[in-house]
């Protein structure tokens, strides 16, 4: 068992429970300062490291896929896209199921046994678990075929849908795999190599290959033909990425194909559970749009809603390489150092993402308007669903720190809950507000949801991700709003709204920086900035030393 700061001496006493009841109640062993520093150090180093290669593609591919986005608006059209969401709830039923609950087992699992040194394990879980989760989609892809069509006729009332169906049940196969072994690559703590194969190669290579078929007039049907293409392509990556990093006793071997534990099966069961619920709280709205209203309303909200994901970018892109260091300092008991990450790490995710909300919702009607007049009557949904987000962002990794320490029953308990609320809020809302309906139903159960969680994480593991320093964010916050909305009233003198935009984002950030580091940072925020400088110093360069936080 490695220890970060290269001693083998545990982090606690005793090894916690797996629930974590009682481990949460013990007082991890006494560690010098400067040693729980070093530790402090050295996982803000490995999380700024690996979380910052994630944002930077994941950056990469939203430019990108923003721009994309405005051209598939403008050439498919609202009625297009919004026969392609639907399509995409079908795929996101049957994926409920289809991925066996075992993404969220090969974050875990993978992390676990190569710190715990269990080669027949891990063997067993990557290619025995691939193995199964490939024959399944054999069989739920003909699921798919078999009740797509009366779904697609008798409930969306989109009848153009069915033609698509073989392509939607194809492009399953490879992405089902892609997803278990890009997890994989999580849990191994190699978000870098897992960006690079997912998003600086598989996006583009998506998009370009729409491009072409789209251009041969193969419409909607080339798009998504581009990313069945684009998906085995991808495969073929992440499995050699996969091999690379697992030891070698524990590499594919057909003569040595172990089955894969029963506590992996237990762990997969729960998420199963969690995922189905998830599915309902992310589509219950596109679903109820589409048995209400219509494709093309889908596909409004639908632009509007993937604009609404690109808020809680930098949340996302510490939780890649977070959640696998929650499992790994769980399982050592060591509590005081994940708390500390966790506050830490909340008050940047927080700061990082309170600049883009606020241009996002005082430039709502003009980002809207960027992807074809049509789209512009979304805005409010881009207001609402940023607003929700911030609370998500707001409270941290509160759902991944009870999943990863095997609280994840706790988890399922509140999206139980919140999946109800949302389908009863879609049902009831969307009827009288039309989209907005579906909006506010998705805000109030994503807040409702987090709040939840977290009051479940202060309770079972006797964590909280604030503190008094949250105080300095105020000024930085106010100062940052007058900027964008002075920007906004002078919006004509850019002429163009993209312009107005990208210069408001600038100076949302530079506002909101100067301004906080003026007011004062705390010493672990001194130390994160400092980890953050190196890698933006990394990534662009020798910068001059005199600038450093």
């Amino acid at each position: 068992m490695t220890i970060p700061v290269g001693t083998n001496a545990p982090l606690s006493a005793e090894v916690p429970d797996r629930d974590g009841s009682r481990a949460l109640n013990r007082v991890p062993a006494t560690a010098p300062a400067s040693i729980e520093t070093q530790q402090f150090r050295s996982q803000v180093g490995h999380i700024t490291r690996q979380s910052g290669v994630f944002f930077a593609g994941t950056i990469f591919t939203a430019i990108l896929g923003y721009l994309f986005k405005i051209y598939l608006a403008r050439v498919l059209g609202a009625e297009a896209l919004g026969i392609y969401a639907l399509g995409i709830t079908l795929v996101g039923l049957i994926g409920v199921f289809n991925t066996l609950g075992l993404l969220h087992s090969a974050v875990r699992y993978v992390a676990v046994y190569q710190a715990s040194g269990k080669p027949e394990q891990l063997r067993a879980l990557l290619w025995t678990g691939g193995a199964i989760l490939l024959a399944a989609n054999l069989f739920f892809a003909g699921v798919l075929l078999a009740v797509g069509r009366p779904v697609a006729i008798r409930f969306y009332h989109s009848p153009a849908l069915v033609r698509y169906l073989p392509l939607f049940a194809l492009l399953m196969l490879p992405n089902v795999l892609n997803s278990f072994y890009s997890r994989a690559l999580q849990g191994y703590k190699d978000v870098s190599r897992r960006t690079l194969i997912m998003n600086v190669i598989g996006s583009p290579l998506t998009m370009a290959l729409a491009l072409v078929l789209i251009a041969a007039g193969l419409g909607l049907r080339g798009y998504i033909l581009a990313q069945i293409l684009s998906a085995v392509i991808v495969l073929v990556l992440l499995l050699a990425a996969v091999r690379t990093l697992t030891p070698q006793a524990a590499r594919f071997s057909a003569r040595h194909l172990a089955r894969v534990e029963p506590e992996v099966w237990s762990f997969s069961a729960s998420v199963l559970g969690i995922g189905l619920l998830e599915f309902l709280i992310v589509q219950a709205d596109k679903i109820s749009l589409g048995f209400y209203l219509g494709a093309r309303e889908v596909g409004i909200y639908s632009v509007a809603a993937a604009m609404v994901a690109y808020v809680p970018l930098i949340l996302h892109s510490v939780n890649q390489i977070f959640s696998p260091t929650i499992a790994d300092l769980h399982a050592r008991g060591g509590v005081a150092l994940l708390g500390r990450l966790f506050q830490s790490l909340t008050k940047w995710v927080v700061s990082l993402t309170l600049p883009l909300a606020i241009v996002m919702i005082v430039f709502a009607r003009s980002i809207m308007r960027i992807f074809g007049h049509d789209f512009e009557a979304g805005w409010p949904i881009l207001v609402i669903g940023t607003a929700g987000q911030l609370v998500n962002c707001g409270v941290g990794s509160v759902g991944f720190l009870l999943l990863m320490s095997g609280n994840e029953k706790r988890l399922m308990k509140v999206q139980s809950v919140m999946s109800v609320v949302m389908v009863a809020l879609c049902f009831a809302l969307i009827p009288i507000w039309g989209i907005v309906g579906a909006a506010v139903g998705a805000a109030a159960t994503n807040i409702g949801m987090n709040l939840w969680n977290l009051a479940e994480v202060r309770r079972t593991l006797r964590l909280s991700p604030y503190n008094r320093s949250y105080i300095h964010l105020i000024l930085p916050t106010i100062v940052t709003l007058a900027g964008a909305l002075a920007l906004k009233r002078n919006a004509a003198l850019f002429r163009h709204d993209w312009i107005a935009i990208g210069c408001a984002a600038v100076v949302a950030y530079l506002l909101f920086a100067a301004v906080a580091v003026a007011f004062g940072l705390d010493p672990d925020d001194r130390l994160i900035a400092r980890a953050v400088w190196s890698r933006i110093r990394g990534m662009f360069g020798t910068l001059p030393a005199e600038v450093q936080p």
